[in-house]
């Protein structure tokens, strides 16, 4: 059984920082795609960043470039996602997501995503 969990979320202020991790089980994070997805309330998922399955190279929503940061701690299936400068905007609730994708994992939509965890609550106050 595949099994992401989330973990990191809270309540922080504008321009302080959080860690988010997703761990997984049942899968190998190196033979997949990992993605963050957020959604704040009354807006569709959008993808903060993902790691593409084949070459593990970055990439990032420009929403979130040069303040967010994916790493990969590979002998623990589990991936990390740095947040500093924080935004109000930035409130919502976080989702890993894993899969095995041919291309460029910022090619897929959320739907084509078939392994997510339960997802973590970030709200940032002012």
């Amino acid at each position: 059984e595949v099994r992401l969990v989330e973990s990191g979320g809270g309540l922080v202020q504008v321009g302080g920082s959080l860690t988010l991790s997703c761990t997984g089980s049942g899968l190998s994070f190196g033979g997949n795609a990992i993605a963050w997805f957020r959604q704040a309330p009354g807006k569709e998922r959008e993808r903060v960043g993902c790691i593409n399955e084949s070459d593990r190279k970055l990439h990032y929503a420009d929403s979130v470039k040069g303040r967010f940061t994916i790493s990969e701690e590979v002998g623990k299936n589990r991936v990390i996602l740095q947040m500093n400068n924080l935004k109000q905007e930035d409130t919502a609730t976080y989702y890993c997501a894993a899969e095995r994708l041919a291309l460029s994992c910022h090619l897929y939509a959320a739907r084509e995503f078939g392994n997510w965890g339960q997802g973590t609550q970030v709200v940032v106050s002012s």
